[in-house]
């Protein structure tokens, strides 16, 4: 029964992720990751921490225009207080201002690995694997990835 709750909290972690995404809520990224988070955005480049990584976030979503996260395909493995999670993720972003004609969409799938820490699952490593794009990557404005 625990796992059950477990697999949920983490399926609900993931969901407000993506909406903090579209919100530009930048400061709920503390209830979702831990402070020295590990993250790779496709990069092939391992970075650390939470500041680190909300840094290259914004600084490439906020030259967007709206966009809308979905994640889908979930597959969550729970061993006592770890866990790791397989979620496919699609994004569009849409351009921003004289950009706003333009849409650039994203297909892949995050690989996070989990740990309970009090009453609450983070997120203290982070694998995005891209696996198709489509549309004007002029949608992204001048920060065309998170480098």
């Amino acid at each position: 029964m625990q796992e059950l709750l477990d697999e949920r909290d983490i399926s609900r972690q993931l969901s407000k992720f993506v909406r903090l995404l579209d919100k530009r809520d930048w400061n709920g990224f503390a209830d979702i990751f831990d402070e020295n988070v590990v993250f790779d955005y496709a990069e092939g480049i391992e970075r650390q921490g939470l500041s680190e990584m909300l840094g290259r976030v914004s600084g490439f979503l906020d030259n967007c225009g709206a966009t809308h996260h979905l994640l889908g395909s979930l597959i969550i493995e729970v061993s006592g207080d770890t866990a790791v999670s397989r979620a496919y993720i699609q994004s569009r972003h849409q351009g921003k201002d004289e950009r706003s004609h333009l849409y650039f969409d994203a297909c892949g799938e995050y690989i996070d690995t989990w740990e309970r820490q009090g009453q609450n699952w983070r997120i203290v490593k982070r694998l995005a694997v891209n696996m198709l794009s489509q549309g004007d990557i002029g949608a992204l404005g001048t920060m065309q990835s998170i480098n």
